[in-house]
């Protein structure tokens, strides 16, 4: 097995009863894509046409409001998959971009192979099934934790349950997923 592939095998086995040899079987689906900081994999108004698992590193995905301001829907950090879903499912332009925003390693899939494999091979439907519930689950925490929360609210929820994005990401990028500016999220940390 490659090393870009061990981390994506120990995934698959944590969640999975999938083989090495199994696994051998379809891991040259998933191909290496190494990313600068600030790269871009897809853009707005682009057919999403892959699938990320996030060896190394960080991807986020975002879109802007009519004003112009950003908003961040989701960060997958190492060992998570991530792309714009309903772009890829139903071939249809994006309404967000996908960037890395560290420099980081990619295993890409395209949307055909993941697919297939979907179809074929057991452990990635189940794999598939995961992604679909966790991104409606994530979804909806997120939409139910921010609803009618002040701005103190949401910060001490992503403290408690997602503080990665805290230690790892800029200000402006963690206001943009709160929904709050960045002047308003250093005068919050400065007060907690």
């Amino acid at each position: 097995m490659r090393k870009e592939h061990a981390s994506l095998y120990e995934y698959l086995s944590k969640r999975t009863s999938v083989s090495e040899d199994d696994f051998m079987k379809y891991c040259h689906f998933f191909e290496v894509k190494k990313l600068k900081r600030g790269e871009f994999l897809n853009h707005q108004g682009e057919t999403c046409t892959h699938n990320y698992f996030v060896n190394k590193g960080c991807l986020r995905l975002f879109s802007y409001n009519e004003e112009g301001r950003e908003m961040t829907r989701y960060f997958a950090f190492e060992q998570k998959f991530g792309t714009s879903l309903a772009s890829l499912i139903n071939r249809e332009p994006s309404n967000e971009f996908i960037q890395a925003v560290e420099k980081s390693e990619v295993l890409q899939i395209s949307r055909e192979s993941f697919y297939h494999l979907v179809e074929t091979v057991p452990e990635i439907n189940l794999i598939y099934r995961d992604i679909l519930e966790m991104a409606y689950t994530t979804t909806m925490k997120r939409i139910y934790n921010f609803q009618g929360k002040s701005a103190l609210e949401r910060l001490q929820w992503l403290m408690a349950y997602q503080p990665k994005i805290l230690a790892r990401l800029p200000n402006k990028m963690i206001a943009s997923y709160l929904g709050i500016t960045p002047y308003t999220l250093s005068r919050l940390k400065s007060e907690l």
